[in-house]
């Protein structure tokens, strides 16, 4: 597809008649949606696939890949019952780019006969559908990253850690949406338009890899490739119950997608996983890092996946220090969160092993400040060229965070590395920060009894409406100082438990902002609210609960 002096309407006209020709692939077809459907989906599927289909789409993928191994399930159909809800989800929250049913089902029937005639599986992924966010490059296939002027674009190779997939046995069968610039906590696009949030789809899915987070939310997908810059997995997987981890950087190898200049290498992006299961994240960060990426990409940090139990080691009397951050100090949480907080610590406490201790945030207002004053260096410029070359508009989230940020700005060589310097003393500053909860020195200086995890929120409040999602901070503090977090599922908004606090007075215009968001439990029942798990830089492994 190329644009070929079209408008952006006519060609995102294009691109969406494409995605609608690969659902008709699909046989038996995709069952009719009715016309007045309900807020919430997420059981629509349940009613409109086979008992069959259902069972497949509904199992974990740990559950899924020792299935297939022994060939108890065919990849063919465990494929073939992920294409037809993913085509399903895409009725309901408009959450692909496009399905690919033609490579997806070759590729199966070539791992079923491959099990069948080797007595043994071909990796670890064996026959596994996973999804793809759209702008992480598949040989051939458009790489747009959500800008019209990019439609047309081919990607000359699979993505590295695509190709580690590949060889570890998986089915790739579908590609989800992004947002413009691929920098919103939500995800909408001119391309494709809004990607809705299947527990309510008056709310947003989170963003940027939002498709990944409704398709998955609605088990079109189990395991899906996002990537994180500001909170872009852990967005998705919190606003639709699911488990996602930000890896620290230089880990994941992140050769062959396709973004504009953001952060201009101050601030690092990183891919990682969006799964139905815990499991499936450590499975994911398991086979990506076994591959050694590092010897294909000399930028990767030569660091394999480390047992948690042999990591984690005997810290003590306490084998494992939990800090709770209620409140970032900046924008105060709703009360689902807070509830969801003081329910997690609550059996926490009764866990041997676990000390619970509190955490003081540390300047997360100047925090953000940094971060965004290194995302767009050039004044926004890329951005409003990209845009400009296509005509088409920008959306409110995109103005938000690039041309109407008052820390968008042209900066020099000097400023630059003055920005640099901040964010590097920022970094220490918090190290001490942490280092200061040991509880005492050993010989050569080693600090005992550190805390080893924070426990915070993932957002400020459960998935807000469409165009308001506006705080980073709870997701964004991490990625400035490049520390892994692991986004998981708690509970639900409850009609009775999560009452609006009336009498709380907003510290700030963004705690009177984010405040006015949450107007009670009412409409909002059911929806997940989900917390994150923090872990020093490199020590990924720790952001998980046995």
């Amino acid at each position: 597809m190329a644009t070929n002096g079209a408008t952006w309407q006519e060609i995102a006209h294009e691109v969406q008649t494409h995605r609608e020709s690969t659902i008709t692939q699909i046989h038996p077809p995709i069952p009719e949606v009715p016309s007045e459907i309900p807020t919430n989906v997420t059981n629509i599927p349940l009613a409109l696939l086979t008992t069959r289909e259902v069972d497949i789409t509904s199992k974990s993928p740990e559950d899924l890949v020792a299935s297939l191994a022994t060939g108890s399930l065919t990849s063919h159909e465990v494929t073939s019952a992920f294409l037809r809800r993913a085509g399903l989800a895409q009725r309901l929250t408009n959450c692909i780019t496009e399905l690919l049913p033609g490579r997806a089902l070759k590729r199966a029937k070539e791992l079923d006969n491959y099990l069948r005639e080797s007595k043994k599986p071909l990796g670890p992924l064996h026959g596994l559908p996973i999804s793809v966010k759209e702008h992480i490059g598949m040989k051939g296939l458009d790489l747009n990253a959500g800008f019209v002027a990019w439609v047309g674009k081919k990607a000359e190779d699979d993505a590295l850690v695509l190709k580690i997939l590949w060889d570890a046995g998986c089915v790739f069968y579908v590609r989800t949406t992004e947002p413009q610039l691929l920098m919103h906590l939500e995800t909408s696009s001119n391309l494709f338009g809004v990607t809705v949030n299947p527990f309510n789809r008056s709310l947003t899915s989170g963003g940027s890899s939002g498709g990944e987070g409704a398709l998955i939310g609605l088990r079109g997908s189990c395991l899906g490739v996002g990537s994180d810059i500001g909170g872009s997995i852990r967005s998705p997987a919190a606003h639709n119950g699911l488990f996602g981890l930000r890896p620290t950087s230089l880990r994941v190898p992140s050769v062959g997608i396709s973004a504009e200049r953001i952060g201009s290498g101050y601030i690092d992006g990183t891919l990682g996983p969006l799964s139905t299961s815990l499991s499936g994240i450590k499975m994911f960060m398991k086979i990506v890092l076994a591959a050694k990426p590092w010897l294909i990409d000399p930028n990767l940090v030569p660091l394999p996946w480390r047992d948690q139990k042999s990591y984690l080691g005997d810290i003590g009397p306490k084998r494992l220090r939990v800090a709770i951050l209620w409140s970032d100090g900046v924008v105060q949480p709703h009360p689902p969160v807070t509830r969801a907080l003081k329910e997690v610590v609550q059996k926490l406490r009764k866990v041997e092993g676990v000390e619970i201790t509190e955490w003081q945030p540390h300047k997360h207002e100047l925090a953000w400040e940094v971060i965004a004053s290194l995302y767009y260096m050039d004044g926004g410029d890329e951005c409003r060229k990209l845009l400009e070359a296509s005509g088409e508009p920008w959306l409110p989230l995109s103005r938000f965070i690039c041309s109407e940020s008052p820390y968008v700005k042209h900066r020099s060589v000097a400023e630059i590395q003055d920005l640099k310097s901040e964010r590097d003393k920022y970094r220490r500053e918090y190290a001490q920060h942490w280092n200061s909860t040991a509880t005492s020195v050993a010989e050569g200086k080693n600090l005992n009894g550190m805390v080893d995890v924070i426990l915070c929120p993932a957002s400020p409040g459960v998935a807000p409406p469409l165009d308001t999602s506006r705080y980073w901070g709870y997701t964004s503090q991490w990625n400035l100082l490049d520390y892994p977090a692991v986004v998981f599922p708690v509970t639900t908004v409850d009609p009775v438990l999560d009452g609006r606090d009336d009498g709380y007075v907003p510290k700030n215009e963004k705690d009177q902002y984010n405040h006015g968001l949450y107007n009670g439990p009412e409409g909002l029942v059911g929806v997940p609210v989900s917390l994150q798990l923090v872990a020093r830089r490199y020590e990924d492994e720790k952001v998980r609960f046995q």
